[in-house]
């Protein structure tokens, strides 16, 4: 998938108020399945298929194999061959020696990956063995660099930062989105058993994004793991930062499996009685299939008071505008844009009955910008006004 399209879906995604999520895989079912729960993009990382080694992700950073062979393989073997539909990012270790960044960037694209993201990263190594690493020549200006080459690529660029001089350095650099990483992730038997707390997560995070938001507004937003490795805790960074999604690794790989693995061997060891066989049945159903039209009725019922368009939602769901318009006419009767104005026409009719606000207040309450747009869908829809129809209620109810 090419830049322009990866931008354009992941903004439609923050416009109709959803968050990205990425997921840092080292399978080809780990892909397949973080995917189908909704991922925006996969990054293949040499951390990834540690994880599935059973080992830690720092194991990236030692000299066990070559990161980027093993990134190579990960993604044209694994991943690439069955997502076809959802970009995967390569995980470049920029600072190896034995490679010439511009045509090794060239072969990846050629390969067929969307883009790359800065990992394993110098952002992660300080102190003594960090200043002796930059004098050799491995220090975070060459991801920089990577950055600065993939972008004139064309390739979608995610970078890893940790301080605002990093993310500085990578808006100028011209990369797509700015995640800072928070750490390891906390948790499971390989998780990080130190971390910072969550108050100091969202500090570090605020304070990288409001530089991000002087330099360029449009840039995307995202935190990876470290602290943040809950649902709750990813609802605090949203509420309290200006965060636009999520990047996980062992979150939506090592602990599920970690969890899942031990729980259902411990199931077959012991005896199971048919209350536990139904319980165990229910976990282990197959996905349903996505009945399109059902997610667009849903979404209009929570989202029928902002703007709506159906070549957005199209474009979310994975199909053609066309094709979606069709469809959920043959489902529901009528269009899309009748569906949209009668559901919204309802709802005014239940703010004219119940409230004492004024028409105008009620068209934006509904989703109209123009009242008097309001005011010309209320009575071709309805017959009358919308103040006759509220005077008609009053006396009704009276």
């Amino acid at each position: 998938m090419d830049r322009e399209y990866i931008l354009r879906f992941l903004q439609a995604k923050i416009k109709i108020n959803e968050h990205i999520i990425g997921a840092a895989v080292g399978s080809g079912i780990t892909a397949k399945y973080t995917t189908q729960g909704g991922a925006d993009f996969l990054l293949a990382l040499s951390a990834g298929k540690y994880r599935m080694m059973g080992r830690g992700s720092y194991a990236s950073y030692l000299c066990y194999s070559n990161n980027n062979e093993i990134v190579m393989e990960l993604g044209t073997r694994e991943l690439l061959p069955i997502i076809q539909q959802t970009p995967v990012l390569f995980g470049l270790f920029a600072t190896d020696p034995t490679i010439r960044l511009n045509k090794y960037l060239q072969l990846i694209k050629q390969n067929g990956f969307s883009g790359i993201i800065n990992f394993p990263t110098m952002a992660l190594i300080d102190g003594k063995f960090g200043q002796v690493l930059a004098k050799e020549g491995h220090s975070f200006q060459k991801e920089v660099e990577a950055i600065k080459l993939a972008h004139s690529l064309d390739l979608f660029t995610i970078a890893f930062v940790c301080t605002e001089q990093q993310a500085q350095q990578m808006l100028q650099a011209g990369a797509d989105v700015i995640c800072v990483h928070l750490g390891l992730t906390k948790g499971g038997e390989l998780g990080a058993k130190k971390f910072i707390s969550l108050n100091d997560a969202k500090r570090i995070t605020e304070r990288i994004f409001n530089i991000c938001q002087q330099e360029n507004e449009n840039i995307l937003r995202m935190i990876y793991s470290g602290t943040v490795n809950t649902p709750m805790d990813m609802q605090y960074i949203y509420q309290n930062t200006s965060c636009q999604g999520y990047i996980g690794g062992s979150i939506f790989e090592r602990i599920p499996m970690e969890k899942d693995i031990y729980n259902m061997t411990k199931i077959f060891k012991s005896y199971v009685d048919e209350q536990q066989n139904a319980l165990l049945i229910q976990q282990l159903n197959k996905h349903k299939q996505r009945n399109h039209t059902e997610e667009v009725k849903k979404y209009i019922e929570q989202h029928y008071m902002k703007n709506i368009h159906l070549s957005e939602l199209a474009l979310l769901l994975y199909i053609s505008p066309s094709y979606l318009s069709i469809k959920f006419k043959k489902d529901t009767g009528i269009s899309f844009i009748d569906y949209l104005v009668s559901y919204r026409i309802n709802k005014a009719k239940e703010l004219l009955k119940s409230t004492n606000i004024s028409c105008k207040e009620i068209a934006q309450a509904v989703g109209y910008v123009d009242d008097i747009q309001f005011s010309k869908m209320f009575k071709k829809k309805t017959g009358i006004t919308a103040i006759q129809y509220r005077k008609r209620e009053y006396k009704h109810n009276n």
